[in-house]
């Protein structure tokens, strides 16, 4: 990307530049006038067909148009000495495109014997041919492609197996299309090598010796084994195949931690595993459908998805105890507080309630209301204890604010404060929103002193 030009500056530079017209430092004196550097490099880089009908550099002005320096009358060094074409050179007197075959010859020939891989010919002309020689230089001169084509150089044999023995990078990616596209390398399902790569970084992942060889043999015999049978890997594959291991991972690291086996799983492991986190985890039924068919498993297990007035609930006196703990207990800061009374007794959304910033929180001398929405939500006492704001004078507008901030982040920190103190969040708005509940609250029979 070019830089921008400088703005003008009459004071400093008081001559204007006789293309342009704009005050910038003149570095040349042709017929026309002084020009100014930002001119003077178009002239340069400005190709065509003169009105003589010279074909090349055209750094020249004859009635408004561009000419050749033979009808204009410039004077200016445009003949590369190493291929004799007109154009921009770029250093010891050779053009971009020499400059950039010089150093694409230097980085893919072999040091040892001074010979370049007939496999890397193509390659090496399909670089050179850029159509933008002075951006090919500079991505070329970058350490991490330079380093690649270096090791690729050196190789005993250019084969798909040997690239992916290279560090992963997208120079990796395009240098192999490059090969591949010009026959040097056979074709290359780009997303099952992808996936391969990420399999066995995932299986690092997975804390117990025996868990990593179940998931090992699942991404084998059902993943990898799909794929082959594909003429080529999709997208939408490749992501859903990476996430259905992920999860999978997180439920045998999860038995692990809580000293299991995979054998001994059983139904309430498995709701415990599912209600403690997010809904991604549904997906673990695919995992859990190959373990039962490998037998690893009971086969009376399954995944219970949510079914609309099955979610659990809380007793009356177990959410009076939940609201009195919320509102006397030490271990909650005033922001925690806050956001546990608006789920509590007001059935909000964790999620939303993170959202907030303190230009929804109005304060006054008898009361302090909440917007959330379109709703405005007054607190009464006790219940306007959490008005001390911490962190007044912090300049972020949101009420919990984090190093980055985050809804999903902070409202699952949120979540796991509430779920050791008062309970779970999802059974306490719940048992809010439930037909009871919303009475008793209407009627204002808390018994919060």
């Amino acid at each position: 990307m070019a830089r921008p030009r400088r703005a003008s500056d009459p004071n400093w530079w008081p001559e204007a530049c006789g293309r342009c017209g704009e005050h910038h430092k003149i570095v040349r004196r042709w017929p026309d006038g002084g020009v100014c550097g930002y001119c003077y490099q178009q002239a340069k880089r400005t190709r065509g067909t003169c009105a003589c009908g010279h074909e090349g550099v055209l750094p020249g002005l004859v009635d408004g148009l561009p000419a050749c320096r033979t009808c204009s009358g410039i004077e200016l060094n445009v003949d590369c000495r190493r291929c004799g074409a007109e154009d921009e050179l770029y250093t010891g007197h050779r053009c971009w495109a020499c400059v950039l075959s010089d150093e694409v010859d230097r980085l893919v020939t072999n040091p040892t014997n001074g010979r370049m891989a007939d496999e890397l010919v193509p390659v090496a002309n399909a670089l050179k041919a850029m159509k933008r020689a002075n951006s090919g230089l500079t991505w070329i001169r970058q350490k991490h492609v330079t380093a690649f084509l270096q090791d690729l150089a050196i190789m005993p044999s250019i084969t798909h197996e040997a690239i992916d023995a290279l560090p992963k990078s997208r120079t990796r990616d395009f240098v192999r299309g490059l090969l591949v596209e010009h026959g040097a390398l056979p074709r290359y399902d780009l997303y099952r090598g992808r996936y391969e790569e990420w399999s066995r970084d995932a299986l690092e992942r997975v804390s117990d010796p025996v868990n990593r060889d179940v998931i090992r043999r699942y991404i084998r015999w059902q993943h990898l084994r799909r794929m082959n049978q594909m003429e080529t890997v999709p997208h939408g594959t490749f992501l859903r195949s990476k996430q259905t291991v992920t999860v999978a991972i997180e439920l045998v690291n999860w038995l692990t931690d809580h000293g299991l086996e995979l054998s001994e799983l059983e139904q309430e492991h498995l709701d415990a595993w599912v209600n403690g986190g997010t809904t991604t985890r549904l997906i673990g039924d695919r995992f859990l459908g190959w373990a039962i068919n490998t037998r690893l498993v009971s086969p009376n297990l399954k995944i219970r998805r949510h079914r609309r007035g099955t979610s659990p609930r809380m007793s009356a006196h177990d959410q009076d105890q939940a609201v009195q703990l919320v509102v006397h207990t030490e271990e909650l800061t005033q922001r925690d507080r806050a956001a546990a009374i608006l789920v509590l007794v007001f059935g909000q959304q964790i999620e939303d309630v993170v959202a907030l910033t303190w230009d929804d929180v109005q304060v006054s001398d008898e009361v302090v209301t909440v917007r959330v929405g379109r709703i405005s939500i007054a607190l009464p006492d006790p219940l306007d204890r959490t008005r001390e704001r911490s962190g007044t004078g912090s300049s972020c507008s949101r009420s919990w604010p984090g190093p980055r901030f985050n809804v999903r982040l902070v409202g699952q920190t949120l979540k796991s404060h509430q779920c050791g103190i008062a309970g779970c969040p999802f059974d306490l708005r719940n048992t809010t929103l439930s037909a009871p509940s919303a009475g008793r609250r209407r009627g204002s029979s808390w018994a919060l002193t």
